[in-house]
This record gives structure tokens, sequence and C-alpha cells, in this order.
């Protein structure tokens, strides 16, 4: 069986979040760099990673790595690769996306152009003609450069692993799938805790709960591009991996999971939202503004995306409602919060010092998220878990 490296790009800052993602799916950890893990498996890696994965947008496979700092090196070392091993002679091919960081070489547009004819001339060589239909399966590749040094994969996803499928209905600025999973997964909440998102938006935070507790996986009912790459992998490994997660799913879990917002038709769109991810029967959705949060249980976690003025006219509001999500939130003393927002002077208003703090890029937006730790239940009791941090 071959031997692959895959390429698995995450939000800055969630690196080590998708590495114990692929760590516990059994590959091997090859590198991990600022906003992605390369690892390595077999054939079958593709599939399984593609299926399971929670926190990244895609699973590259990787074709080579090298330096460039001239077009003409690029063109050079990118020809010399083996495309035939990889695309077929009816192969549809292109450079789907370049991205470069602090490199010589900076346009992506131009990196795109000399890097699809690099490739055409190598398959020239190699299939002995001058002309390629691209009829058959596509195989859009990606680059990465970084400080020269040039990562060349083929997208295995199509679509971006963030569209699990459920999504249907979307508030004006919601987290990804990926994001809201990963913000789950630096918590402590296990599925027998309570978790309610108060911003909850179109359900994302609470429906991506309710998959993990259900351990249903991310990809489950969705199909891949690299399942057309009859050269490659074969369509085994992709029954095998739907039928391994069909397996693993918890039906006779019960959860305890509350979504709440003000806005009644987003509330409505959630729950749509809920019964497409086959979770609706987990979640508690109601509309009710923060300030009347309030429960009877003890050492429950809170997980949210509060506005944060990305707007100009809604910066003026923001001191009001983070003076009202601390004080809504003290009233919970054994409850432990988390907030992702890029209001800075959150912390100020919220009227608490963070215990933990971290950094992470919402796309361009960096973001903070803050997380208050409440007080450990009793040992012995319910509630009562190991609770590992990253």
């Amino acid at each position: 069986m071959a031997i692959y490296e895959y390429v698995s790009p995450c939000h800055f800052g969630l690196e080590a979040v998708l590495k114990k993602e692929i760590t516990e799916l059994g590959l091997e950890i090859v590198s991990v760099e600022d906003g992605r893990v390369t690892y390595r498996g077999g054939e079958g890696a593709v599939a399984r990673a593609n299926t399971f994965l929670r926190t990244t947008e895609r699973v590259l496979l990787l074709v080579a790595k090298f330096k460039a700092e001239t077009f003409d090196e690029l063109f050079e070392k990118t020809k010399a690769l083996p495309w035939e091993d990889f695309i077929p002679r009816d192969g549809k091919f292109w450079v789907a996306k370049a991205t470069s960081v602090k490199s010589k070489l900076f346009s992506p547009s131009d990196i795109q152009s000399i890097m699809k004819k690099a490739v055409v001339e190598r398959l020239k060589q190699k299939y002995h003609q001058d002309w390629f239909a691209e009829t058959g399966a596509g195989y859009p590749i990606r680059v990465t450069i970084m400080k020269d040094e040039v990562a060349v994969g083929i997208d295995t996803s199509g679509e971006s692993l963030h569209k699990r499928g459920y999504r249907r209905l979307a508030s004006r600025a919601p987290l990804t799938e990926t994001l809201a999973a990963a913000l789950i997964a630096l918590t402590p909440w296990k599925k027998d805790r309570v978790l309610v998102d108060p911003f909850c938006g179109s359900g994302t935070i609470p429906i991506e709960a309710a998959m993990m507790g259900q351990n249903i996986a991310p990809g489950r009912k969705r199909t891949f591009l690299a399942e057309q790459w009859k050269n490659l992998i074969p369509a085994m490994h992709f029954a095998r991996a739907r039928e391994e997660a069909d397996d693993m799913v918890l039906r006779d879990v019960t959860l305890s999971i509350q979504g709440y917002d003000i806005d009644r038709d987003i509330v409505d769109a959630a729950r749509q939202n809920a019964i497409l991810a086959g979770v609706d029967g987990q979640i508690h959705f109601q509309a009710k503004p923060v300030a009347e949060l309030s429960s009877p249980k003890k050492f429950g976690f809170i997980v949210t995306n509060p506005p944060y003025g990305e707007r100009m006219e809604e910066k003026t509001a923001m001191p009001a409602l983070y003076r009202e999500i601390g004080e809504t939130f003290a009233k919970l003393d054994t409850w432990s919060y988390y907030i992702i927002t890029g209001f800075e002077d959150a912390q100020k208003y919220i009227g608490r010092k963070a215990d933990k703090n971290r950094k992470i890029y919402n796309g361009m937006m960096k973001t903070y998220f803050y997380q208050f730790q409440g007080p450990k239940p009793p040992k012995g009791g319910k509630a009562d878990r190991a609770e590992s941090r990253l």
C-alpha cells in the first residue's frame, strides 16, 4: 500500500487541536507549522481524515516541498515533479489557489499561471501528447509559499470540510463549523455536562457540540473529491470510513445543550439546521436575551460568540453588552464560560480577567478566546471528570 504525506490547514492558533485529532486517528505527525499540520498515512488515511477531522477545512495530498525564489526556479522545480503519478491522462487539473507569505514570489495569479504551465509541460513529456481534454476527475492543485518554501498539494476534499451539509440558513456573521468544533475541543466539556450558547445565531456551536456528544463524524453524510480518483484511492476506503462512522454514533445518549438568541427568526433557522444535522432532539433552542439566562444546574459550560462590533455603528453598544454578559454570567457562579470575540475590551466590561486567553485568527480577523474557568465539581459526583487542557 502506498504511503503519502497529507497537509491539513487550520485557523492560526488552533494547530494543537488539529494535531490531537490527527493523532487520535492513528496517523503519524510529520510537522506542525503556523496554520497547518503535516502527517503521514496510507491510501485509507484520505477517507478517514476527510470523514472524521472536525477542525480542518480540507485534506491535501502533498506532492512536494521545495525552495523557490524566482519564477524560473518555480517553473523548473514544478515541472520536475512526478505529476503523472497523481494525474491521469484525462484528469482535469488547475492551480485552484496560491498563497504567499514573506516570500520573493508574491503574485498569486502569476504563481498559478506558471505552475499550470509547468504541470502541462511535464505531462506532455510523459503522456506523449500536446493537448489534454481534461474530461476526467478533478485534481485541483493548491500551493503555499512561506518564506520562499513552496508546499504543493492536491485537494482531496473538494468543498471545504466546514460544509457538513446541515447549515442551509446562517446568521449574519456565523462561525464556521470547524472553528466552533475547535473552540468546544479547547474546553473540558463532556457529554454529561450542560452546555449553553446564549448568542447561538444559526446554531453552529450547539449543533457541533451535539455531534461531538453523539460521536457523529462531521463528514459522515457528504462526499469528497478524491472518491473520483480511481487511479489513486480505491473506493473501498471511503465505504469503510462511512461504515466506521455509522458504527461509532452513540444513539442512546441524552445531552443537555441549549441555544438562545434574541432574534426569533434566527432561532427558527437554528432549529432547522439542527434537524438537518440529525441532532434536533438533543438541543433546546429558545428566543431570549442574554440577561434572562439562568439555570438551576451547576458546573455547566457556556461557549459563545457574542457580537463584537464589526461595524462602526455597533461599536458604541459593546461596553453595555459586555457589562450585561459579565453580570449575567457571574450569577452562574459554579459555571465555566468561554467567549470568542474581537472586542479587545471584553475583559474590562465583563469585570473579570480571563484565566486563559488564546489568540485565534478567524480568517484575517484577530480574535481572543477568553476562558473563565469555574470551580471543579466535587469528586465522585456525576460531573467529576479529568479535565485535560490543550
